[in-house]
């Protein structure tokens, strides 16, 4: 028992240490070592954790990675010989590649006789299935770092020297490098006609395929009898199948089609410069400018009068269709009576540029001779007087009235006077009192008859003046003469033989003169009351009212009136209110006497001083 028991002593005091010690642990370590490792980890033997985890053997596969990127990224992507032998079955590293066996050990050597290139990224194909490993895996370098790419291993093979990019498997095939598949049909540039039959070399010099020229005059430019003049676009005459053969219509592939002498020239004679840096535009005058008599004054559409069948042949001008269309006279006259010369253009319109001699207003009336003359007939006239200032109606509009007896003469028409006043001065009865705007009055129809609307006027008639005659106020057609206050027309009816002045209108209305009313209590400040309401207005208003008053001003004592009815003769004062009512004169109030009496010295006083 002393021996096991021993044993597992001294097993407890050595964990102890290898937790403890930390120093005494690697001591340990390196003591219980299985033996030195490669010449490729020999930096990571003085530390045994750079490699391994306590106590977790499935921690040492995620160290080995940390210093093996690419196999790690294997691992984590899936490929390569180690991404996909771990996806079909997942190892640890220890598993195939062991360590501590000494410094000539190789850990990563396998048969290469029996090796499966399927379990790779690359699949062997072809020609790639026969030679050696080391054909393309260089000695020194690690299999997994061989090239994918053609050029990695056949750049010297390569005749294009590189214009043709690295994808060398469009052309070549893996059965043999001279072997190529080359679609020329997907290129920029389609072989067809003689095209599919010319070598390779015809066009791609020296095998230099990229760069070669994808345009006619590329190879061609010998065969341009245009000598460059009609650029490089010798398709648009000339085909693939034969090169002497033209299929160019002009009709057809331009927008300017041939017709008449255009279709015998030669095309030089109107391309002569270059075909398309110098373009030929669709105008006539762009070939004919040195036949154009016009010069240009009527633009670049000479088809719209010359043909195509001769340049001289007689002009095909519509005339309906410039600004001047022909009708009536006009289309008699030969072209030279207003065409003085081939500066068509230049021609005037305007109808006083050719009819000046037959203008009878002399110029008065403008230049707009068409508003009255028509192009049938100079002398026939159509104005109408209704698209004027002064459009003609009813009595205006009358047959026998004519032209001169408004217009005195043929250069009169524009400044003729339109108030009715200018022509009907004579008519005029109001003497010019009313001023000129007869039309306010008069109508058209006739001159006679009136529609004065009174309302208007400075004196509105209302009430009894409605029915009145105008001549009863208006004693003669000069109608402001008329008076406009009541005593102008009513002094014999004023019974008060103006004593209460000339303002009617403050008793009387227009109703009747006979009704009146004159509210004593609001129109004035002085009430009546009682014995004063019936007493009759002369009674107190006894004077001749001044000028422009309706009444003689009266004072507001009782003495004004009752003078002759003060028995006191003045000894009681002016204030006879105190003792005598309103409604009677001789009634006395006892309650006011005695404050009358007291105050009867003081006024007799004043009386006597007033006197004095």
């Amino acid at each position: 028992m002393k021996g096991p028991l021993r044993l597992w002593q001294t097993g407890w005091l050595l964990l102890a240490a290898f937790w403890l010690l930390p120093a005494a642990a690697q001591s340990l370590e390196s003591a219980l070592s299985p033996g030195p490792l490669i010449k490729g980890h020999l930096k990571a033997e003085a530390d045994c954790s750079n490699c391994h985890v306590r106590f977790q053997r499935a921690g040492q596969d995620k160290l080995c990675i940390v210093c093996h990127k690419g196999v790690g990224q294997d691992l984590q992507d899936g490929t390569g010989l180690h991404g996909r032998r771990h996806r079909e079955t997942p190892r640890a590293c220890r598993s195939c590649h062991t360590d501590h066996r000494g410094r000539e050990m190789h850990i990563a050597e396998f048969d290469t006789r029996s090796f499966d290139h399927r379990q790779t990224d690359y699949l062997l194909k072809g020609k790639h299935v026969g030679p050696e490993c080391k054909a393309c895996h260089v000695t020194g370098k690690k299999y997994r770092d061989a090239p994918h790419d053609c050029l990695g291993c056949h750049l010297k093979d390569d005749k294009h020297k590189g214009t043709l990019g690295k994808a060398c498997a469009d052309c070549h095939v893996e059965q043999g490098w001279k072997e190529t598949r080359f679609d020329h049909d997907k290129t920029k540039f389609v072989l067809t006609g003689k095209h599919v039959d010319t070598r390779c070399d015809g066009c791609h010099k020296s095998a230099v395929y990229s760069g070669a020229p994808d345009t006619c005059i590329g190879c061609h430019r010998k065969d341009d009898k245009h000598k460059a003049r009609y650029a490089d676009k010798c398709e648009t005459c000339h085909t693939t199948r034969n090169w002497t053969g033209i299929t160019f219509r002009h009709d057809s592939d331009t927008r300017y089609v041939l017709r008449g002498k255009h279709r015998q020239a030669r095309c030089d004679s109107c391309h002569t410069g270059f075909i398309y840096r110098d373009k030929l535009g669709s105008a006539c005058a762009d070939c004919h400018r040195k036949d154009d008599k016009h010069k240009g004054t009527l633009g670049q559409e000479c088809v719209a009068c010359h043909a195509e069948r001769d340049w001289k042949e007689t002009a095909r001008f519509d005339h309906e269709l410039s600004r001047f269309p022909l009708r009536g006279g006009h289309t008699k006259p030969p072209c030279k009576d207003c065409h003085s010369s081939p500066m068509y253009k230049e021609t005037p319109s305007e109808c006083i540029a050719c009819h000046r001699k037959d203008d009878k207003h002399e110029g008065t009336l403008g230049r707009a001779c068409a508003d009255c003359h028509s192009d049938a007939n100079w002398k026939a006239s159509r104005f109408e007087h209704a698209r004027t200032r002064f459009g003609l109606r009813e009595g205006h509009a009358v047959p026998p009235l004519k032209c001169a007896d408004c217009h005195v003469s043929h250069k009169s028409y524009r400044p003729t006077a339109l108030e009715c006043i200018a022509c009907h001065r004579k008519d005029d009865k109001h003497e010019a009192q009313l001023g000129t705007r007869c039309e306010s009055c008069h109508a058209q129809s006739s001159w006679r008859s009136a529609r004065f609307d009174h309302a208007a006027a400075r004196f509105v008639l209302a009430g009894a003046h409605v029915r009145v005659e105008c001549r009863s106020c208006h004693l003669s057609p000069r109608y402001r003469d008329a008076a406009r206050d009541c005593i102008g027309c009513h002094r014999k009816d004023d019974k008060h033989q103006a004593r209460y002045g000339e303002k009617c209108e403050s008793c009387h209305n227009m109703r009747d003169w006979r009704l009146w009313s004159f509210d004593h209590e609001r129109r004035t400040d002085y009430r009546l009351e009682s014995g004063h309401a019936k007493v009759p207005c002369d009674a107190c208003h006894a004077g001749a009212a001044p000028a422009g008053k309706a009444i003689a001003p009266l004072r507001r004592d009782c003495l004004s009136c009752h003078r002759r009815d003060d028995v006191h003769d003045g000894a009681f004062g002016a204030r006879c209110e105190q003792c005598h009512e309103v409604s009677r004169w001789k009634k006395v109030s006892n309650r006011q006497r005695s404050s009358a009496m007291q105050a009867a010295p003081a006024a007799r006083v004043r009386q006597t001083t007033g006197a004095a």
